[in-house]
């Protein structure tokens, strides 16, 4: 059967190889722990940020999944780096003769399988992520008053560090809070008729102001900041409500953490298809140096030309032969086959 893909190699050109290997092999390496970092610092983003994501968002298999493939490359190149340098000498090669099969298998197919996913995951899930920052957002801040309840202590708190690190107000501006009850009943005067009557015009007996949370506010604005009646003209002097973002953060929360987690993603996502690049040279360039030196009994600088190839036989033969072969495991031995029944001996005497 003829080899799949053959390379004859030289000396030289089996020389060059290894060498090419050994570099690639270190890029490779290099490319995978900045994986690790890339993936790692997703994982910490979202730590902080895991409160406004939906709990059925799937973002977060993103940074766990290149997390796993990153180390599986920054292994590969190690050890591609360990074999093609000691394929140089020939009293170094013989103990990596047996490692690099298992390193090749491993490559292929947790590294290869993990790289593929990561970075199909890297284009697909950022589409999901704008549905979960939407419910997130949405849940957040109906609980923001909610600071006594078990379970939902920290919304008010983790809200307006949100507002404050990222410069937004809101899910999509600042009028979101005038639709959501922000302001604890524990805090509400029951006496107070203003109170009583915006309670019992909702229908849903909320309490609605056109007011926001003081973590809306923007410390660079030149005059004291101005959270509630923002819908009145004419309860503010000199404050116009068609620009408030002389006042408040102009954006909104799921604008901004949309860009921030999507660049963060494409930029995962731009270091895993280079990984997965170097992956596949890297592990190319060891089958070919392992079978070529195969043929010359580990010994690189050997007499002659030797062959490379992935596959010892053509790939239709190879499948053939183990469909051969998976059909006799399962036919039945020739004495475990039930006899023949002899026929009756009124037919014989008959006959």
């Amino acid at each position: 059967m003829a080899p799949v893909l053959p390379v004859v190699l030289p000396l030289q050109p089996r020389i060059r190889l290894a060498q090419g290997i050994w570099l690639l092999s270190w890029l490779l390496a290099f490319v995978g722990g900045l994986t690790l970092l890339c993936s790692g610092h997703l994982l910490v983003q979202l730590g902080h940020l895991g409160t406004f994501l939906a709990p059925s968002c799937s973002f977060p298999a993103l940074p766990q999944t290149a997390l796993a493939a990153g180390t599986v490359a920054l292994g590969t190149g190690l050890g591609g780096a360990g074999a093609s340098r000691a394929s140089l000498d020939a009293a170094q090669y013989p103990p990596w003769r047996g490692v690099l099969t298992p390193l090749l298998a491993v490559g292929t197919a947790a590294g290869g399988g993990l790289l593929t996913l990561a970075l199909g995951l890297a284009l697909a899930l950022p589409v999901s992520l704008n549905q979960g920052l939407e419910e997130g957002l949405e849940a957040a801040l109906a609980h923001y008053k909610d600071t006594e309840v078990p379970g939902r202590c920290q919304a008010k708190r983790l809200m307006d560090e949100l507002q404050l690190r990222y410069h937004c107000c809101g899910r999509h501006g600042y009028k979101d809070w005038f639709g959501v009850q922000w302001v604890s009943n524990r805090y509400l005067d029951p006496s107070d008729q203003d109170v009583v009557d915006r309670i019992q015009s909702n229908v849903e007996g909320l309490y609605l102001i056109d007011g926001v949370p003081f973590s809306c506010c923007n410390p660079h604005s030149p005059r004291p900041c101005l959270q509630s009646q923002l819908s009145d003209p004419y309860a503010h002097p000199l404050f116009d409500p068609r620009q408030p973002n002389l006042n408040l953060w102009a954006q909104g929360c799921h604008e901004v953490l949309l860009e921030h987690l999507q660049g963060l993603s494409g930029t995962l996502g731009s270091i895993l298809a280079v990984t997965l690049l170097l992956q596949i040279l890297v592990l190319l360039g060891l089958r070919y140096l392992q079978t070529a030196l195969e043929g010359l009994g580990g010994v690189i600088d050997g007499e002659g030309e030797t062959q490379g190839y992935l596959f010892p036989g053509g790939l239709k033969d190879i499948l053939k032969t183990a469909w051969l072969q998976g059909g006799l495991a399962h036919k039945p031995a020739p004495e475990e086959a039930p006899p023949d029944e002899e026929p009756p001996k009124e037919v014989l005497a008959e006959a």
